[in-house]
């Protein structure tokens, strides 16, 4: 009689240690709720920094006097009515361009996918100088349009990109493409444009605070308030997102409505806070991987980014206007940031190996 040896069945896999998992869960949470604290903290103190330092200096309490209604020889009309819009507007300015470039960043999981990157910003500006130059508009009539020309380019943009399936790759190659020709067409019509419409369009694609005012302020605001909350509370799916559509669609989100509703939203906060500011450089394209990394993985990116955007709106307005002996518009200041951050991001990308 013959025994047949059978083998012994193979070790059951460890169980995976779900206190720790929970535990490195709530370490994530509570070091994205930390950075998030503190950011909003250095923008309450940006904020506060900006209201009071000038050519007149008014203390803490003379600001808090104005902000809550009382007549202050001087600074009623200087903190209340030149600071104050300016302030507000850095702000939210710098919060919109953070969200719609995270927005772009992780929908297309590239750093390269900025608004002003892939042209969105573009579109904005050769619409304004076009209406400036060409049209003779001012004041609302170019705000409306450069707000114009952000939504129609990003549609075309991804009308072009969307042929055969949506592909992030093909998307950042068209938005490059578009950006250079629209940078070609605001060139040639600024050749051939008077000495005083330069000025006037030069001054706007710079990016600036210095035409600040509360009509500017107000269309912004309310978008804001509508928007914000709206992208904010589809942080999770966004975060999902990153993953890819397959892994995305498989964990229960909505690919395409969560698409639309980022680049809807996305785009239309970037159009409107250029047409208040003009387009500051690259606060959409550094807000986003400063945030993530000072977050880390396993959080929304939307709320910080914001943070961090706003943060470098004002930061760079205040430095622009004290730290040097002339006084500087706060896009020249925020492109002289982003340039060697463009570079140093690319030059990593390189050495290890990944692709743009």
């Amino acid at each position: 009689m013959t025994t047949t040896l059978t083998a012994p069945p193979p070790p059951a896999p460890p169980r995976p240690d779900i206190s720790a998992i929970v535990a490195g869960r709530r370490a994530r949470h509570r070091r994205h709720a930390s950075v998030t604290l503190v950011l909003a903290l250095v923008v309450l103190a940006l904020f506060a920094t900006a209201l009071m330092i000038g050519n007149t200096f008014y203390g803490p309490i003379e600001v808090l006097r104005v902000l809550f209604g009382e007549t202050v020889p001087g600074a009623s009309f200087t903190v209340g009515e030149l600071r104050l819009p300016r302030a507000v507007l850095a702000v939210l300015a710098g919060a919109a361009f953070g969200i719609a470039g995270v927005s772009f960043q992780t929908l297309l999981r590239n750093p390269l996918a900025s608004p002003d990157i892939i042209g969105i910003t573009q579109g904005a500006g050769a619409a304004a100088v076009l209406g400036i130059v060409t049209l003779s508009l001012s004041g609302p009539a170019v705000s409306l349009l450069a707000v114009a020309g952000a939504l129609l380019t990003a549609g075309a943009i991804y009308l072009l990109s969307n042929k055969g399936g949506f592909a992030g790759t093909r998307l950042i190659l068209i938005g490059i493409g578009v950006a250079a020709m629209l940078q070609s067409i605001i060139s040639y019509v600024l050749s051939r444009a008077a000495q005083w419409d330069i000025q006037t369009a030069m001054q706007w694609l710079t990016g600036s605070l210095n035409n600040a005012s509360w009509e500017r302020v107000l269309p912004l605001a309310l978008v804001t308030a509508v928007l914000l909350p709206l992208l904010l509370s589809q942080g999770r799916a966004l975060g999902v997102m990153h993953l890819g559509d397959d892994s995305a669609a498989g964990l229960g989100v909505r690919v395409t409505r969560i698409r639309l509703v980022f680049i809807l939203g996305a785009v239309t906060l970037l159009a409107v806070a250029t047409s208040a500011t003009g387009p500051i450089a690259f606060v959409a394209f550094m807000a986003g991987p400063i945030a993530a990394r000072l977050t880390g993985p396993g959080a929304s990116p939307l709320l910080p980014s914001a943070f961090v955007g706003a943060v470098l709106v004002l930061a760079g307005d205040l430095l622009g206007q004290f730290a040097f002996g002339e006084r500087y518009p706060v896009g020249v200041i925020t492109g002289v940031l982003g340039a060697p951050y463009l570079i140093a991001l690319l030059i990593r990308t390189n050495r290890s190996g990944g692709s743009l």
